[in-house]
């Protein structure tokens, strides 16, 4: 039993998550927080040891004033794969155990690319990082986990996209088999902003325990963290501010089949359409509108502040409602921080209520447009070394 009033896991693996979270740094620290005798605690941090997923006293690197009896989660102990696909790019990557990235690998893709043509190219990527590695007549690296995430809703259980309207040819397609012959550690899928929000929670301490993380991109999606966790977290879903109702869209067509959504004046898709229209066929993806408005393009960057104006008068309703401390800007369209925020910013403070907006900070995503990536390597890691887990290779 715990010596405090929070029940604490007393397994080998609640041990390695009290560890790997800092609540903990030494054998004494196990014995205080879980109420296990010393025995007990030396028996579990002896097979964590032996499983190779712990470092302890001499083990570890010397640093000044560590303890000799310290003990910490060895990140090389095993890599996790992760794999963020989106409307036009996919980024694979291999990921030790502290989430540092070891590999990684970006490549452009044609909108509308299906699963079946992608995927395959998706897991060569991997076995070719894998490879990479070691040499060649080395064994690889252990894989615990591969982190997948797609835009849209997904459902995680099946592993497979439920409503992506960005990724046509998607929905209902079983996505782990695709990574079999890769590794035959488990898929855990999220969708976009969700592994966003994962990416700025993830091994620092956020910029707020209170926040909103907001994804603009092709779409727009918002993401709440309150007291330090992601509401709704494991649904496969994340606010779906981008389909919201707004008197400026008027009886515009959505990608959804709607109208009036907040996407057709503010989403990236939206914004590139315009561009074309007003013959600029060039401009293909909102990588390449955020390129030309930081190239001070005035027609782009006027569409990022409008943009901007209309994402603040949805968001002044946010943070109304919930008081957030700062709002995380992440996706394609926050390459154009300030011109996208003082847009957000002007229209935002004119609406919401000063007590709620007057200390609310605006900061861009910590991975910049590496973010899905660290999210997903995050989720794989989560989920690898979550106690029962941990137990469960133990076991075996």
């Amino acid at each position: 039993m715990a010596t405090d009033e929070t029940w604490v896991d007393t397994s080998p693996g609640g041990l390695l998550h009290l560890l790997r979270t800092g609540r903990a740094a030494t054998r004494a620290d196990l014995v205080r927080l879980t109420g296990l005798s010393r025995g007990a605690v030396t028996a579990r941090v002896g097979a964590l040891a032996a499983a190779g997923l712990l470092l302890e006293g001499a083990d570890l690197a010397p640093t000044g004033g560590r303890p000799a009896a310290a003990l910490r989660l060895d990140p090389d102990a095993g890599v996790v794969l992760a794999v963020a696909v989106g409307r036009s790019r996919s980024q694979v990557g291999v990921f030790d155990l502290a989430g540092r990235e070891v590999a990684g690998d970006t490549r452009d893709h044609e909108p509308g690319t299906g699963a079946r043509d992608l995927m395959p190219d998706v897991a060569a990527r991997l076995d070719s990082l894998l490879d990479g590695l070691v040499a060649p007549s080395a064994p690889r690296a252990r894989v615990l986990g591969v982190g997948l995430s797609l835009p849209g809703s997904v459902d995680p259980a099946s592993v497979t996209a439920t409503d992506a309207p960005v990724m046509r040819g998607w929905d209902g397609v079983a996505l782990a088999p695709y990574l079999s012959p890769v590794t035959d550690a488990p898929v855990h899928l999220d969708n976009d902003t969700s592994v966003l929000v994962r990416s700025e929670l993830f091994g620092r301490v956020p910029v707020a325990r209170d926040m909103l993380v907001l994804k603009a991109s092709t779409g727009l999606a918002l993401g709440i963290v309150a007291d330090g966790r992601l509401v709704g977290e494991g649904r496969g879903t994340t606010g779906e501010l981008g389909h919201t109702r707004v008197d400026a869209a008027e009886d515009l067509l959505c990608r959804c089949g709607a109208t009036g959504c907040l996407e057709t004046v503010a989403g990236g898709w939206a914004l590139v359409a315009r561009l074309q229209e007003a013959g600029r066929p060039d401009v293909r993806h909102v990588r390449d509108l955020t390129t030309l408005a930081l190239a001070g393009d005035p027609e782009a960057r006027q569409l990022l502040r409008e943009a901007g104006r209309h994402l603040g008068e949805a968001l002044a309703v946010a943070v109304n409602l919930l008081h957030p401390e700062a709002v995380v800007v992440g996706g394609d369209m926050a390459t154009a921080f300030d011109l996208l925020t003082a847009g957000v910013r002007e229209s935002l403070h004119a609406r919401a209520h000063p007590a709620a907006a007057r200390a609310l900070r605006f900061v861009p995503a910590t991975h910049g447009e590496a973010a899905g990536l660290h999210g997903c390597a995050a989720l794989a890691i989560d989920r690898a070394l979550d106690p029962r887990a941990v137990d469960a290779l133990l076991r075996e």
